[in-house]
């Protein structure tokens, strides 16, 4: 009987709080539960934490620090860092390895046939959003560039994305694979309205409040300070309106412009009293959150995937988007779109949703369905089978 397929995959990713981080434990988790006579080797820079999926075995490098730690700001992982990984990957000869972003690649100085995902070309498109320094971005593209000459097979999360690689990145199209994305179970459409009336009064934000939440990074590219810029037209005409805008405040991950939009916030009297900065929320929290919203704002300027939009769906609610990159996509007929680039667009689609109760129902109907037209399972089968055809590639 043949050996099973031995699969490595790069964990370094696995305590990020950022959406690639979420797709690294949600795929491997479901891949996991396949259990497709595939063998899996998780491969971490430090000593894992106790929340992994049974099944798997673990190899780690021991670096000095982790990639949390490596890669905030201006810095960056050390040679030494890449070496151990490089070497502790070499050693453990795997049939295929497998980086689940191509964030966290490492140079490997063997010749195993490998799969590495590109999550999206937000980089190449917007690198003065991206990055803090010229150092950065040349450091960014000098891996990229490397990333592609090891690539046998790219993976990534969208056809959005897939035209984006070819284009962009010049990776045929016969070697990209699409995997997708989900929502974790927990998030649901909740009956509790006591859990929704406790996470409004922790924020804030009235009872009786309309709310649109924001979920995701503080990048420039995700676009919020257009959004806060279209907000004032809104609530001349909606001033029930609150904003909660969900994400890590706290300036230790990427480059952001938090202390611009917290300014903006402050110095525009319409929106001291009616946008609420949470920070970063538990996961238990965003879904009381997303229950006690009526719609999800998305305005990136690009997204790969998008997964908040597809967690508030799951919660039941639609989604006002940007109609660029995967996001028309992803949320289909369950949302409506909005160039990102102009407030008045931005505020005409808000005002819009909001003086059209009918609209708001049709489109809250649609949510849940569609959210469940995305699963982890069906992503980690398409994901085995880039792995096979990995394999074959050897």
């Amino acid at each position: 009987m043949p050996r099973p397929l031995h699969v490595g995959i790069d964990a370094t990713t696995w305590r990020n709080d950022r959406g690639f981080g979420r797709f690294t434990r949600e795929l491997v988790r479901a891949l996991a539960a396949r259990d497709s006579g595939i063998r899996y080797t998780l491969v971490f820079d430090q000593d894992p934490t106790d929340d992994l999926p049974p099944g798997v075995e673990v190899l780690t490098a021991s670096t000095r620090r982790n990639l949390n730690e490596s890669a905030v700001g201006k810095s960056s992982r050390s040679p030494d860092y890449l070496v151990r990984l490089g070497i502790a990957v070499s050693r453990a000869k795997f049939d295929v390895f497998y980086f689940p972003a191509v964030y966290s690649y490492f140079p490997i100085l063997t010749r195993v046939p490998r799969v590495i995902c590109y999550h999206d070309t937000t980089a190449e498109r917007f690198p003065d959003l991206l990055f803090p320094t010229k150092l950065n971005h040349r450091l960014w593209q000098a891996k990229t560039a490397l990333a592609r000459l090891q690539t046998t097979r790219a993976m990534t999360v969208s056809e959005a994305s897939a035209r984006d690689l070819e284009m962009i990145l010049r990776i045929p199209r016969g070697r990209i694979d699409v995997v997708t994305e989900a929502a974790d179970p927990m998030f649901k459409v909740l009956s509790d309205e006591a859990r929704t009336t406790e996470i409004r009064a922790r924020y804030g934000i009235p009872p009786d409040a309309t709310l649109f939440v924001y979920v995701g990074g503080m990048n420039p590219h995700k676009n919020l300070l257009g959004m806060l810029k279209a907000l004032p037209d809104v609530l001349s005409r909606r001033a029930d309106l609150h904003v909660a805008i969900v994400g890590d405040t706290s300036g230790k991950g990427f480059w952001d412009n938090v202390p611009e939009l917290k300014a903006f916030v402050e110095n525009t009297p319409e929106l001291k009293t009616n946008v609420h900065f949470t920070g970063y929320t538990s996961d238990e929290d965003l879904v009381s959150l997303l229950n006690a919203a009526t719609a999800l704002v998305f305005p990136s300027l690009w997204e790969g995937f998008g997964l908040p939009a597809v967690e508030a769906m799951a919660c039941g609610i639609p989604v006002l988007a940007s109609r660029r990159g995967s996001l028309p996509e992803v949320i289909g007929d369950a949302g409506l779109y909005f160039d990102p680039e102009s407030p008045w667009a931005m505020a005409t689609v808000m005002l819009r949703f909001l003086e059209d109760e009918k609209l708001q129902r049709t489109l809250k109907a649609r949510a849940v369905p569609r959210a469940a037209s995305f699963t982890w399972d069906k992503g980690a089968e398409l994901a085995e089978v880039s792995f096979w055809k990995c394999a074959g590639a050897r």
